[in-house]
């Protein structure tokens, strides 16, 4: 029996294989502080011609799938996105996320523009290409900045979680919008300067924040109505609507990236039916086309390749860490006094770069841009030292200025806890005499309309709330009663 090393099955064993692998590695650095994203590429990586000789070289499908996997990953960023945490500091995210991405993107551009003129780049780095480079790298990437966080049991101070979720959420597209714009110049020779890149900047914006906020109050509106009977089909229609907000979107010239992540926070932030069926599955699949991103990045990369690049690379990174970032934060802050310095310094550190400025290299690579080879593993190296460096000692950073403290969950005597979407609260409410001068039955209890008793607690035993039973001072009554949702 021979083995059919291009069979559909052989392909199937080894991209279980690959994910497997992925998750196992992922699961073990976790433990140690390693974030699993960091792993996943090193995974792929392992795999990849340099490694176990696994050849994948296709740049075109390496930038579909990361189309796919980020408009999903930001339609989801969107849904997990409270506006009443964001609304008090939507000044500084969206300062960050606009005015941060551009004062990154020419800081670090400078900085390769004068190490081009130094003699000490590895490729012709001109002044646009320069901006070009910097730009793919001009963005964050939080997720796995808050797996780290709720893996070591903190939440951070002076609502910088709120900030790091608004800003991680809505600068990609400003990015994606800069790295477009530059290869237009770059490719058309420089003509119609930066008149045409201003005109793609407002069509862009424009077009994507209208599609992403009508789209996104219309399928709010068209799950609650339509009747399909199945709730295992609602997050596969939520799924299809997605695709067709990004596409519809990008097709009239506007950014995707930015109508699916408003759409995301417009439907995450209304009640919507079988919305627990929704998120499970739109929080599975997240992970998925995640871990199937950098697993194939890895592979796409050759490592041998890393190696002529790695001063520059190396020189390059720890400039975006310790100052490029830095001084993009602190000069967007500015005018957000109530942000402690401790704060500042915190959310300069969280530059954490991830999968997208990976996907955004291939697209010098698909424009046939010069030297975009060497650009692409410039931005290979620097995001897996940004993982290394900062992703492992976010906690470490988060403790030494002070900014962490310790979540304090209410344990339940019941082991009950309802979700937040249901738009119902629950409370434990001892009894006491006070509460039995009326009558001792429970029907004879003062308890508001809203307010319903679906178990009491006497000592260890649990009894079934009917009306005749008789409670007495020391039982314990769990009760739901409703909480508004906005519709």
């Amino acid at each position: 029996m021979t083995l059919d090393l291009f069979s559909f099955e052989f392909f199937l064993l080894m991209g279980s294989l690959l994910i497997l692998a992925g998750i196992l590695a992922g699961k073990v650095g976790t433990r140690f502080g390693v974030p699993a994203l960091l792993l996943f590429l090193l995974t792929g990586m392992a795999f990849g011609s340099s490694g176990l000789g696994i050849e994948y070289n296709d740049a075109g499908r390496m930038q579909d799938l990361g189309i796919l996997a980020l408009t999903v990953i930001l339609f989801t960023g969107g849904l997990e996105t409270k506006l009443s945490d964001i609304r008090p500091v939507l000044g500084p995210g969206i300062m960050l996320s606009t005015l941060g991405v551009l004062l990154t993107t020419f800081c670090l551009g400078g900085f390769f523009y004068g190490m081009d003129q130094l003699g000490w780049a590895p490729v012709h780095l001109s002044f646009p290409i320069a901006l070009l480079l910097a730009a793919t790298m001009s963005s964050t990437d939080s997720a796995s900045v808050f797996a780290l966080l709720r893996s070591r049991r903190m939440h951070l101070k002076e609502n910088l979680r709120p900030i790091l979720e608004l800003e991680s959420g809505s600068n990609d597209p400003m990015a994606y919008m800069l790295t477009i714009a530059l290869i237009q110049y770059i490719t058309g020779g420089g003509e119609g300067a930066w008149t045409d890149i201003l005109k793609t900047f407002l069509l862009q914006f424009g077009v994507g924040s209208l599609l992403g906020y009508v789209l996104g109050k219309l399928t709010g509106w068209f799950l609650n109505k339509v009747n399909i009977g199945n709730e295992s089909l609602y997050p596969i229609l939520l799924l299809c609507l997605v695709f067709l907000t990004f596409s519809v979107t990008s097709l009239l010239q506007g950014n995707g990236y930015l109508a699916v992540y408003i759409m995301g926070v417009l439907v995450g932030n209304r009640k919507i039916v079988h919305r627990k069926s929704i998120s499970t599955f739109f929080d599975g699949i997240t992970w998925l086309l995640q871990i199937t991103l950098f697993i194939t990045l890895g592979l796409f990369v050759n490592a041998s390749e890393l190696l002529p690049i790695t001063g520059f690379a190396l020189l390059s990174g720890v400039f975006m860490i310790l100052f490029a970032r830095p001084l993009a934060v602190h000069l967007c802050l500015l005018f957000f006094p109530r942000i402690s310095m401790n704060g500042r310094h915190f959310l300069a550190w969280v530059g954490l770069r991830g999968a997208v400025p990976i996907i955004f290299a291939t697209y010098p690579l698909m424009s046939q841009v010069e030297g975009a080879e060497t650009l692409f593993n410039i931005v290979f190296f620097i995001t897996l030292l940004s993982l290394l460096i900062q992703g492992t000692t976010l906690p470490l950073v988060a403790r030494w200025l002070k900014l962490d403290e310790e979540i304090k969950e209410e344990v339940s005597l019941f082991g009950v806890k309802i979700p937040k979407h249901t738009g119902a609260r629950m409370e434990e409410r001892h009894v006491d005499a006070p509460m039995l001068a009326g009558g001792s039955l429970l029907m004879e209890l003062d308890l508001r309309e809203e307010e319903l008793v679906i178990l009491v607690r006497r000592g260890d035993r649990y009894m079934v709330p009917k009306g005749k039973l008789e409670l007495a001072v020391g039982d314990i009554l769990l009760i739901v009663s409703e909480h508004h949702l906005s519709r």
